[in-house]
């Protein structure tokens, strides 16, 4: 029955993805009527009807090229179509991309285009594969609206055909590259500076063989253009990707930031309500993107997975012990009752951080990062309660396991940092036994079975932490307890240091 729903489930995903790859395809041959009439007037239907020939050719074209980029999602990633807003997102970049591209060069030079807008929006929407590969679709998509409809086009159509193939596919690619590596939106802006220099040298190139007949002053407005439509396409790019971050909930380097800051919303709520669990997440933050980057993966998603990990407790705060105050309220519930608060929080935290509209595997990590392991304490206790008759499960965390490398590495970090903590002598040796406890239990009981985590990486998970954990938690030495008054003599002993020896 279950292998017949999720044949269900997909056929539906996949037909929602037709469906908005049909729907952005309308739109664009929309984009494209529109224009017509806007440039014909009275006079578009005789045009449509004259050119009936070229206008079939022209959709059955970008209808092949976006069958293109379908069947490239199908046969290479059909994940990408566990949600149907995927597709959907690709589409409407190729189709919005085209619509700006000729807003901005239908009355002006062709160099004054946004070409490289596009290549930089999937680069951080998406990565930077795909942004590769659908920006050589995107640079034939403008190529053949050039051939088939010139008139969209404010340049000599014989000899300027083939500068918005150029332009769009060289200085993409480029920009792919040169986004890749910008963490901050100052970073995008200078990335838009560094573009410049490869499209000045493609239009110098492009047009040098015809600068004696035309002359040099169109060749310097020709480069003036482009190094225009550079700073325009960033300035695009800035203003579009949070509209795209925000409306299609994905995770860019930016939000990343933005999501790790101590201002965003949850955090704050977090640091004011359960203290001890945000001063806990900060330090399960720093080691666990500590051990990404000791293993190659997103260190900026790691560490913003580890702050919201535990944002679940905020429902009772007062029920976990790092937030609590002398009192614990489970010394008056029954063991049972107390492993279903604890284990909730994993599932309020998915629930929280899903109403928030934050990134999904934020939301998952926070639901997978306990899995499906008993909670000790509480079936210990429900065990000398009931003379040995309770079942595992009934004091177990619901999971699911840990789908994703960095899920694994939140679970480790955040068992390591909680029971290292909980040592008296926090020496390498001690530190080192504990973490390799914790990683062989989870290993065990299955915890890391569908996230594809090896061997070696968890070796390398281990190591790291020993080490981070070791600086975490170092020793220091005990203060003198003396305190020196405004002429800066010791008058007596503090009791405060005292207290601390």
């Amino acid at each position: 029955m279950k292998a017949s729903e999720d044949k269900q489930i997909s056929k539906q995903r996949l037909l929602g993805s037709v469906f908005y790859f049909v729907l952005c395809y309308i739109v664009l041959l929309a984009f494209i009527f529109i224009m017509i009439v806007i440039l014909h007037g009275s006079e578009f239907v005789n045009y449509m009807s004259e050119n009936a020939s070229r206008l079939l050719t022209l959709c059955v074209s970008i209808l092949m090229l976006y069958f293109i980029v379908y069947y490239y999602y199908y046969f290479e990633d059909k994940t990408f179509f566990n949600q149907a807003s995927n597709i959907f997102l690709v589409f409407s970049l190729l189709t919005l991309s085209v619509i700006i591209c000729y807003l901005f060069g239908i009355f002006t030079l062709i160099y004054l285009r946004p070409t490289i807008m596009f290549a930089m929006l999937c680069v951080f929407l998406l990565n930077r594969r795909q942004a590769i590969m659908l920006n050589f679709v995107f640079s034939i998509l403008m190529f053949v609206i050039d051939i088939y409809m010139e008139e969209f086009s404010a340049f000599d159509y014989e000899n300027g055909k083939y500068f918005s193939l150029m332009l769009s596919f060289l200085c993409g690619t480029f920009a792919v590259f040169a986004a890749g590596r910008a963490r901050t939106r100052g970073g995008l802006l200078l990335t838009g500076c560094v573009v410049v220099a490869p499209t000045v040298l493609i239009v110098l190139l492009l047009k040098l063989p015809s600068v004696f007949p035309l002359g040099w002053i169109q060749l310097v407005s020709s480069i003036g253009f482009s190094v225009l439509g550079c700073l325009i396409s960033v300035i695009l790019v800035l203003a579009l990707l949070p509209v795209f971050e925000f409306g299609f909930n994905r995770l860019t380097v930016f939000r990343l930031c933005e999501l790790t800051s101590t201002n965003a919303p949850i955090l704050k709520r977090l640091q004011r309500e359960a203290p001890g669990t945000f001063n806990h997440s900060l330090i399960v933050a720093q080691l666990s993107e500590t051990c990404a980057v000791a293993i190659g993966e997103n260190a900026e998603l790691a560490r913003a997975a580890a702050y919201y990990h535990d944002v679940g407790k905020l429902k009772q705060p007062d029920c976990f012990t790092e937030n609590q105050t002398g009192y614990n309220v489970h010394d008056e519930l029954m063991p049972e009752l107390s492993a279903d608060i604890i284990r909730s929080h994993a599932n309020d935290g998915y629930d929280l951080i899903t109403s928030s509209r934050l990134p999904q595997i934020i939301a998952d990590v926070a639901r997978e990062h306990h899995g499906t392991l008993p909670i000790k304490y509480f079936y210990n206790k429900a065990m000398r309660l009931s003379g040995g008759d309770a079942d595992v499960k009934d004091y177990s965390y619901l999971g699911p396991t840990p789908q994703t490398k960095i899920a694994a590495i939140v679970m480790i970090a955040d068992a390591a940092e909680a029971s290292t903590r909980a040592l008296q002598n926090r020496i390498p040796e001690n530190v080192e036994r504990v973490v390799r406890s914790i990683i062989e239990e989870r290993m065990d009981l299955g915890q890391f079975d569908e996230c594809n985590i090896t061997m070696r990486e968890l070796t390398t998970i281990k190591l790291t932490l020993v080490e981070a954990l070791s600086g975490v938690h170092h020793n220091r030495v005990a203060y003198p307890a003396i305190r020196f008054n405004s002429e800066r003599k010791a008058v007596k002993e503090d009791p405060i240091e005292d207290e601390r020896r």
